[in-house]
């Protein structure tokens, strides 16, 4: 039995088979419309979600099988104080693979000590996200065309980013890749990252203004500041549209740089950057559903 908690407990080559499954069901999803058939998922989160929560039903109702759970921490039994190894144990009992989400992290690994079914890590506070970091890395293949040798620009909260410490971690292993971290002093990237880059040699710079390195990507992963991250509301207030994408700073960019978002947005991308054909985040979330689809049905081993 395996689980998916961090981006790192599969391997490159693992990486590529699940990659190349979402490839082979977004060409003919229909081929795969019972691969599931009796299986139940059941779509564990303690905080509110809409693409990721929606993704993992769309794709478990996609092949074939059912879903069951709950969209809030309110509606289940922590508030009784019941643990998340008791949760995930009891559940177990009633589902064949469980994805959660939860505000604090390690809370799927703990899940998955317990489990007698695979666990997804849906998004485990500011920690990791490994499924939307399998769907960055489809969309970045598909669309890009490679996952070595590009400049990627992160751009916002990096410092409580989930999504963004799971696709460093990633793209780590492949070859040629240069970050780029734009935020403002208070959401910097956590040293731990910087470090590791150091020791592996990978070069990265840290820059606040946008507009000087908006030529140089090739990718742009925009996020949001998170407002349920912070510990006062005039921090938030303060940092929230620090950055807006706009038709004029894209004007700066390279005429094929692709933007990424895991959305939701707020305000750091303008809706008139949506027709740009370099943006890529509601394509991206399409990728999700097909990437969902491939890692269940790998844990399940029905691929």
């Amino acid at each position: 039995m395996r689980h998916l908690i961090d981006s790192l407990d599969l391997s490159v080559a693992e990486t590529q088979e699940i990659l190349d499954l979402a490839d082979r069901i977004a060409a003919d999803s229909a081929a795969y419309a019972h691969c599931a058939d009796g299986k139940i998922l059941a779509t564990l989160f303690y905080e509110p979600s809409t693409r990721t929560r929606l993704s993992f039903e769309t794709a478990m109702l996609n092949l074939g099988g059912r879903t069951l759970g709950f969209a809030g921490a309110e509606q289940c039994s922590a508030t009784k104080g019941e643990t998340v190894a008791d949760t995930a144990r009891v559940v177990s009992c009633y589902a064949d693979i469980i994805a959660m989400r939860h505000p604090k992290e390690g809370a799927p690994m703990v899940a998955a000590e317990k489990s007698l079914i695979p666990v997804i890590n849906a998004g485990d506070g500011g920690h990791q996200h490994p499924t939307q970091t399998l769907t960055d890395l489809q969309t970045i293949r598909s669309l890009h065309g490679d996952l070595n040798n590009f400049t990627i620009g992160l751009c916002g909260d990096l410092k409580f980013g989930r999504t963004v410490h799971s696709l460093i971690n990633a793209l780590v292993r492949y070859e040629g890749i240069k970050f780029i971290f734009i935020s403002p002093e208070e959401l910097q990237i956590p040293d731990y990252v910087t470090d590791m880059l150091r020791e592996k040699g990978i070069p990265f710079q840290e820059v606040i203004r946008l507009e000087d390195v908006m030529p140089e990507l090739d990718l742009l992963y925009m996020t949001r500041v998170q407002k349920e991250r912070f510990f006062n509301e005039e921090d938030y207030v303060r940092l929230k549209d620090f950055y807006v994408l706009t038709p004029e700073k894209m004007e700066l960019a390279k005429p094929d740089m692709l933007v990424l978002h895991p959305l939701p947005r707020v305000n750091e991308i303008s809706v008139e950057i949506d027709d740009d054909p370099r943006a890529a985040y509601f394509k991206q979330a399409q990728f999700g559903v097909y990437v969902r689809m491939a890692l269940i049905l790998t844990l399940l081993g029905l691929a």
